[in-house]
């Protein structure tokens, strides 16, 4: 029995097996893992990122590029970081870049109903429950389905799914750093594929829609263009996630011992009738708080939908509501089940919740911090922007065929996200120029969308400037201490190659076969 399922129920048998840790992919990926670890700490690691585009930026400040920033129509000039103006707007800003980092608020503010729910018990007796109802070998693509089904309530996977991916493969007797790749995998290596519409959908097809007004003023394109190719790619990212997690990934952490706190842990008794009972108070507390919101939610009128009537557009409550309702959706039930397991006694047990959620945060917000600083020097001295300028020029200016010209596009997108990781930033400087440029060859604004979505969403799990990158690390941290940068990104490199050439081979089949990619799409321009 390999060592990270030590004191796991006997009669849960670990059905993969591992393979040959001496075949070149392994030896490889070893060697990617004790060089990433070798890194300095994440935070440090962006101390340094931070010093070196301060110093690109003075150097490459004196260079003129010729290249036009699409949406401004202004020439692109990188910004001296270093100047008197600049340093002094840095160290001027920096408190509330680090108050206004989007990805902090999310996590501490979710992490803060987790918490009481983990500390009650109720996400325990939870898993213990549904795990008597589901096979073991279903888990893998279960948690990738739930991964990208959480696209639908923006970034709330990251702090909800991933989390309870490692929780979940600790309860059957697997390891939970696979649990936790598996749903990494689901949730943003498969960001661009959903069966639910999301919130990306219109905002990607606004931008779209710009660009290739710039050569047909009259277009019009359906916020659901990609809708049918995003839908049937939720079934291959599955499939493929699937695949890697049971057949590769886990194998090669079956010799990952986990911490030995964890693997006494690990074991999952039967519930007893009290936590029984507690389990199906909560679950009912949960679901009456879940029909009261579709009730509010359900009329025309309502005052969860956007301007436009939607309750998923863009800017609606619902939507900016998203994280606050994951809290009260998680302390509600966490509570009730306390009161009636005996868990809760009085208020400082849920503030004790709380409080032990938020100590497990600390190294995160430390990371948070550097990351906020870089992100804003590297923006200011644009020069994400040239990069995107550049290398869509590069590209054009090889005039290869319209396949070749959209399977470089994807490689471009994978290539750029990178280093700029916002999906709606980096569509905003490259459709200008790829989707007019397109048009001309004869394909439609629909597809080149289509094939951006896979280019920036398959590189998002292997690279540290990805915001909820440093979180992975710190879920995976408290199963196996010594987990780095090197560790996550050796684990989630399979998944991201498979997808980016499987992804992209399927968008040539599916554009061949003339299948929909959406609605009111078309291939052709």
């Amino acid at each position: 029995m390999s060592g990270y399922n030590q004191g796991v129920n006997p009669d849960q048998e670990i059905v993969v097996q591992p393979e040959p840790s001496n075949s070149f992919t392994q030896r490889a990926l070893a060697v990617i893992e004790r060089t990433g670890n070798r890194l300095p700490d994440p935070a440090m690691l962006f101390v340094g990122l931070l010093l070196i585009t301060w110093a690109l930026s003075w150097l490459l400040s004196y260079l003129h590029f010729g290249a036009t920033d699409p949406r401004t129509g202004e020439p692109v000039q990188v910004i001296n970081q270093l100047s008197g103006e600049a340093m002094t707007s840095f160290l001027a800003n920096m408190v509330s870049t680090f108050a206004h980092f989007h990805p902090i608020g999310v996590v501490l503010v979710a992490m803060l109903g987790i918490g009481v729910a983990e500390h009650t018990g109720f996400i325990h007796s939870a898993l213990r429950a549904m795990l008597t109802v589901t096979a073991r070998w279903l888990l893998t693509p279960m948690i990738i389905l739930v991964g990208i089904v959480s696209h639908t309530a923006a970034d709330a996977g990251y702090v909800m799914v991933i989390p309870l991916g490692g929780v979940i493969f600790l309860a059957a007797g697997r390891h939970p750093l696979a649990g936790i790749a598996a749903a990494f995998a689901g949730v943003s290596g498969g960001f661009s594929a959903n069966f639910i519409p999301s919130a990306i959908d219109p905002m990607l097809q606004g931008i779209s829609q710009s660009g290739a007004q710039l050569i047909d003023p009259g277009i019009v394109l359906n916020p659901l263009n990609n809708y049918f190719f995003t839908a049937v790619s939720s079934l291959l990212i599955i499939g493929l996630g699937w695949l890697v997690t049971d057949r590769f990934v886990e194998p090669r952490l079956a010799a990952t011992q986990l911490d030995p706190e964890i693997e006494v842990q690990a074991s999952m008794d039967r519930l007893s009738d009290r936590e029984r009972s507690a389990l199906r108070y909560a679950l009912l507390g949960m679901l009456a708080a879940i029909a009261l919101l579709t009730l509010s939610a359900w009329s025309a009128d309502s005052a969860w939908r956007g301007p436009g009537g939607s309750l998923t557009e863009l800017g609606s409550p619902l939507m900016a509501s998203i994280v606050p309702l994951i809290f009260l959706l998680f302390i509600l039930p966490g509570i009730i089940y306390g009161v009636f397991a005996g868990t809760v006694t009085s208020s400082r047990d849920v503030i004790e919740g709380m409080t032990k959620a938020m100590s497990s945060m600390a190294y995160y917000l430390v990371i948070m911090f550097f990351i906020a600083q870089f992100i804003y020097a590297f923006g200011q001295s644009r020069l994400g922007i040239l990069m995107a300028v550049e290398g869509a020029a590069a590209l054009q200016a090889l005039g290869l065929p319209a396949a070749l010209t959209i399977t470089g596009m994807v490689l471009l997108t994978g290539l750029l996200n990178l280093f700029v990781g916002s999906a709606s930033a980096k569509w905003a400087l490259l459709a200008p120029i790829f989707v007019p440029m397109l048009m001309s060859l004869g394909i439609s604004p629909d597809l080149t969308q289509a094939a951006y979505r896979i280019g920036d969403s398959t590189t998002n799990i292997i690279t540290p400037l990805m915001p909820y990158f440093p979180l992975v690390v710190v879920y995976c941290q408290r199963y196996v201490r010594n987990t780095g940068i090197g560790t996550l990104t050796a684990m989630m490199l399979p998944y991201s190659i498979c997808f980016l050439i499987a992804w992209t081979l399927f968008l040539l089949g599916y554009w061949a076969l003339g299948l929909p990619l959406g609605l009111q799409a078309s291939y052709n321009y």
